[in-house]
């Protein structure tokens, strides 16, 4: 199985609508993928490693998928209106990452 996660900076001063992107933007993906989003989560930064310090990120969301290939052809068509829909709820640039998952 592999998982597409976006993190989302927490660099300040950034807009976030967190609210928006459940109802919207994550459903959007997992119909447009169809049988290649498995499942998907959100995200929303609490702390950092230290008590009372700041999270890293604000938000990630993550893309559960079978296979790189599956996820990449299911992807592929709708990859710019996926991409336009990010503008609705955030101004951050997100650090995208394709993994596999390991353990757990």
């Amino acid at each position: 199985m592999n998982k597409m996660s976006s993190s989302y900076p927490a660099d300040g001063g950034w807009r976030l609508v967190t609210d928006s992107t459940r109802p919207r933007h994550m459903p959007l993906i997992q119909e447009r993928l169809g049988d290649a989003c498995l499942r998907y989560e959100i995200d929303k930064g609490l702390a950092g490693r230290e008590p009372g310090s700041a999270p890293q990120f604000v938000a990630a969301c993550h893309v559960y998928s079978p296979t790189l290939a599956i996820f990449q052809e299911a992807l592929g068509p709708h990859r710019a209106e996926i991409a336009a829909d990010v503008a609705n709820y955030t101004d951050i640039a997100p650090i995208v990452q394709i993994s596999e998952v390991v353990g757990g």
